[in-house]
């Protein structure tokens, strides 16, 4: 598992020393908009970026079409959707990581959310951020700022929800706790929930491959990916590795993939495979094409000086692996909004997550990180958790994602907390039947992504 983020000052600026020395809505009366709104001062992309946000067709629901918004404000381009018979609730969505691309684009709920938030009732709006890369603050400012938009030029709602995907679960961790008590509830999804240890557990996986292979490579060199890799890939024995196939891998490469598994969130069911399945990408997660964002240079922040590698054997891993220390020590501890800004575990609000047993990208520990910080503030009980027997990032069909967003609602309702998995206890988690009480029987009955690299439940 990921050790728990380093939270203080002392204990962190110590190993560095040591480190040195070593919408017009039918049936509502819409709200006035202001000369702000009208001229918000943004209507037009930032510098170096441009909009793409083509019309969305309106759906219809219960007979009747529904309304669609589209523009830019604040230098970000949104959707806004309103069924004609509105419940009085609105959705707010938050889109994944789009990379250091110049378009900026919202996008609709996904997963079948949009319909069937439409059926229910309920209004949708998405932003695409005032810009890409990996950037929260961007993505916590926009998002509350279409809030309020919507709130001033259709009505204000009775009940505001987060929910959205990988980075966009960062957003909504962050977004709880910028705001507290603005948002009603929130439905992460695959998200960055343990914030700034995704980038230590990308740091650690090719730092530890490097040692055991004895091909030293960081800082990662230009031709990382064509030269420095494929000589890590056969001393490990990982260029034959496939999820189904028979086990390649040398003894140092089984010690690889056992950091790995426990990096990434202890013995689960299908680790084994979602590591084959993940090995080569987590490889070229740590080139970057050059830039000063913490996605396009992750060594601002990312850092492995308090990091215990388990198992130690037959390469004693902890002794002899570079200890690297981040370059930004003040980002990656002031509390403040940055663009990779901590989750302290602080929600005000009922929270129901999804995670992939086997996403290797967004791992299961960040779900395990955000459960033990929610608990060191006493909050447990605003949060519900739950694994997803998949192996993909963002794997789940609608009936996954659409449950979850109907207990959701119930508990905001009812107060009643629904069901959940334990996260945190190694021996739960490595029960052969982890993961199956909510996952899709049906989508696996029908094969449907890597739902057969697990045993049927």
């Amino acid at each position: 598992m990921l050790s728990a983020p380093t939270r203080t000052l002392r204990r962190l600026l110590a190993a560095t020393a040591t480190l040195t020395l070593a919408v017009g809505l039918a049936g509502a009366a819409p709200a006035t908009a202001t000369a702000a709104d009208r001229d918000p001062g943004g209507s037009q992309p930032l510098p170096g970026y441009t909009i793409e946000n083509p019309p969305l067709a309106p759906l219809v629901v219960a007979g009747k079409p529904t309304t669609v918004r589209q523009g830019v404000r604040r230098h970000a381009a949104y959707i806004i959707e309103v069924p004609a018979r509105w419940n009085g609730d609105l959705v707010l969505w938050a889109h994944g990581y789009r990379g250091q691309g110049t378009v900026l684009s919202p996008e609709p709920p996904g997963l079948g959310l949009r319909q069937r938030l439409l059926d229910q009732g309920y209004a949708w709006a998405s932003s695409s951020y005032d810009r890409n890369g990996f950037d929260i603050r961007s993505g916590v400012l926009s998002t509350k700022d279409l809030a309020d938009y919507f709130g001033r030029t259709v009505r204000r709602p009775q009940h505001t929800y987060l929910t959205g995907v990988s980075m966009g679960g960062y957003i909504i961790g962050r977004s709880l706790e910028q705001y507290p008590g603005f948002y009603d509830g929130a439905l992460p999804m695959c998200g960055v929930l343990g914030d700034q240890t995704l980038m230590d557990y990308f740091l650690d996986y090719n730092l530890v491959a490097q040692t055991l292979a004895g091909v030293p490579a960081y800082p990662t060199p230009a031709d990382y990916l064509t030269n420095a890799v494929p000589r890590i890939q056969v001393g490990l024995g990982l260029a034959g590795l496939t999820p189904t196939g028979p086990d390649t891998t040398t003894d140092r490469g089984k010690q690889l993939r056992a950091i790995t598994v426990n990096r990434s969130g202890g013995s689960r069911p299908g680790a084994d495979a979602a590591f084959a399945v993940w090995k080569d990408f987590l490889f070229s997660i740590s080139v970057t094409d050059g830039g000063d964002s913490p996605a396009e240079r992750p060594g601002q922040l990312a850092t492995n000086l308090l990091t215990r590698y388990s198992p130690n054997s037959p390469v004693n891993v902890n002794a002899s692996v570079p200890r690297i220390a981040p370059e930004n020590v003040w980002q990656r501890l002031l509390p403040t909004l940055t663009q990779v800004p901590r989750v302290a575990g602080r929600p005000t609000v009922p929270v129901l997550s999804l995670h992939g047993l086997g996403d290797l990208f967004v791992p299961f520990s960040m779900e395990q990180a955000y459960a033990t910080d929610v608990a060191r503030q006493g909050r447990s009980r605003l949060l519900v958790q739950r694994a997803i027997r998949t192996t993909q990032h963002c794997e789940f069909s609608p009936a996954e994602a659409g449950a979850a967003w109907d207990d959701l609602v119930s508990w905001v309702r009812t107060d009643k907390r629904p069901a959940g998995d334990t996260v945190t206890d190694p021996a739960v988690v490595a029960r052969p039947d982890y993961g199956c009480r909510f996952s899709d029987p049906a989508a696996y009955a029908a094969g449907v992504g890597t739902r057969r690299l697990y045993p049927a439940c």
